[in-house]
């Protein structure tokens, strides 16, 4: 019984000699695999280090850095020939403050010619508060002429526009400022749509309007009429009374004697060479901003005086805008629906008399203003029989 006991013990305990003699112990098979694994590594590692030092010995740590390099391709990239000067700001929401505008818009070429077929257009550059409620009608009178015109816009900073893609008065608002009437702040924002209006080559005659504007002709008259002419349309003539040399202050000379002192309505169209006269002007602006201050109206007078100083030869000395004073007051009469009618568009465009190129004319006028809101409808009813369009 004693000798049975002695054999049963080891196998309950599972300590047979013979089972476990013939087994390899798990634990000891685990550090042979992660050795076979390293071996492994080891020797792909020095087969990458062999391969690697041999092509850069063949090839040259350059061709190989740049084989790399020139597969990466960047997401944009700046136009490196004359396409950089020549093609029109993409967006006209840049971030230039007013001196660098001015500064950027007063840069021309010297040479005549140009290196490219270039079209000449017209700028269209709208003063506003806000919105263009004739804006229908400036569609109608555009369309079709795609590349003879640009458009810009300036209205308050608070004003957000909301034109759809279809627009032509799509991203067209410029980065702007509050401007007063009568205020340098108003000669700043004319100048500052000139500036913008100039960042385009290929902008050649620059006309300033308000939302209360319209066409009188449709855009081949217009079109044909800025570029046959000989001058630019800034009214600028002496007047002797109190509302003229009235307003000139003795510190205004030597700069600006009394003689050169000139008067003119608001809306104008200038040339481009006129156009860079007015932005790039640092002499005649310091003292039209310290001593034309109401009740002189800066807007009346800044432009035709500095113009008439520095390229009077250039002006044609009358608008092209048509306003109606009959009213009387120190502002022009607003036309709404009830005034449009068939005897007013007759008015409006007949009995004027004026010269073109030094020859006597009746087409006098290109534009008209001012128009309410209501005006709209029978203007757009009209404009097929009166205007063209």
């Amino acid at each position: 019984m004693q000798v049975m006991q002695s054999r049963v013990v080891p196998l309950e305990e599972g300590k047979d000699p013979g089972v476990t003699t013939s087994r390899t112990s798990p634990t000891k098979a685990l550090p042979i695999r992660l050795l076979q694994l390293f071996v492994l590594f080891l020797a792909f590692c020095i087969t990458f280090s062999v391969i690697s030092i041999y092509t850069i010995r063949h090839f040259g740590i350059s061709n190989v850095m740049t084989s790399v390099t020139s597969s990466i391709q960047p997401c944009f990239e700046e136009p490196t020939g004359l396409d950089r000067w020549i093609k029109p700001p993409s967006n006209l929401m840049h971030t230039m403050n007013d001196k660098e505008l001015l500064w950027r818009a007063s840069l021309t070429p010297r040479r005549k010619d140009y290196p490219f077929e270039r079209v000449p257009k017209i700028a269209l550059m709208f003063l506003t508060k806000g919105p263009l409620p004739l804006a229908p009608i400036w569609e109608r009178f555009l369309k079709g002429h795609q590349g003879l015109y640009s458009i810009y816009v300036h209205s308050l900073p608070s004003f957000q526009p909301h034109f759809p893609a279809s627009s032509v008065f799509h991203k067209r608002h410029i980065p702007s400022q509050v401007a007063e009437w009568g205020r340098m702040s108003m000669c700043d924002a004319e100048r500052r749509l000139l500036a913008n209006a100039l960042l385009d080559i290929s902008n050649e005659w620059f006309i300033l309007l308000s939302e209360s504007c319209i066409p009188l002709y449709n855009f081949t008259v217009v079109y044909e009429y800025m570029r046959k002419s000989k001058y630019s349309y800034m009214g600028a003539f002496d007047d002797h009374g109190p509302f003229g040399r009235g307003r000139y202050n003795d510190n205004m000379a030597p700069e600006v004697n009394i003689t050169q002192w000139r008067k003119g309505s608001q809306w104008f169209e200038v040339n481009r060479k006129l156009a860079i006269t007015i932005v790039e002007d640092t002499k005649f602006y310091p003292k039209f901003e310290e001593f034309c201050r109401p009740a002189c109206y800066v807007d009346e007078h800044y432009f035709p005086t500095m113009l008439t100083i520095q390229a009077g030869s250039m002006l044609a000395n009358r608008s092209i805008t048509w306003v109606d004073w009959s009213r009387g007051g120190p502002h022009p009469a607003t036309f709404g629906r009830g005034d449009i009618t068939e005897d007013f568009m007759k008015r409006m465009l007949e009995s004027h008399r004026c010269t073109y190129n030094n020859r006597n004319s009746t087409m006098c006028f290109l534009f008209a203003r001012k128009f309410a809101p209501s005006a709209m409808e029978p203007l757009l009813h009209l404009a097929p029989k009166f205007l063209g369009f």
